[in-house]
């Protein structure tokens, strides 16, 4: 079993890191999703100024989410 095996098999094992896990996710997921949403938005030309920018400072938001999360999760790998 390999580090990366080991430090999966100890995750499985531990509700809250599955959770924590299950979250970062999550939030990838929606960081990739407002990343298409803001390309379309931008390539629109009627496209709404104060909304593109409502979704670029969500999208810094999740990003400093997913940073604290994956601290978090592993200290040691720097996010």
């Amino acid at each position: 079993m390999n580090d990366a095996e080991f430090a999966d098999a100890s995750i499985i094992g531990d509700p809250a890191l599955v959770a924590l896990q299950q979250r970062l996710a999550g939030l990838r997921l929606e960081h990739r999703d407002l990343d298409t949403a803001i390309e379309r938005f931008e390539r629109a030309s009627d496209s709404d100024e104060l909304a593109v920018r409502r979704m670029k400072r969500r999208k810094l938001l999740l990003k400093d989410q997913i940073a604290r999360l994956v601290r978090e999760i592993d200290p040691d790998v720097l996010a």
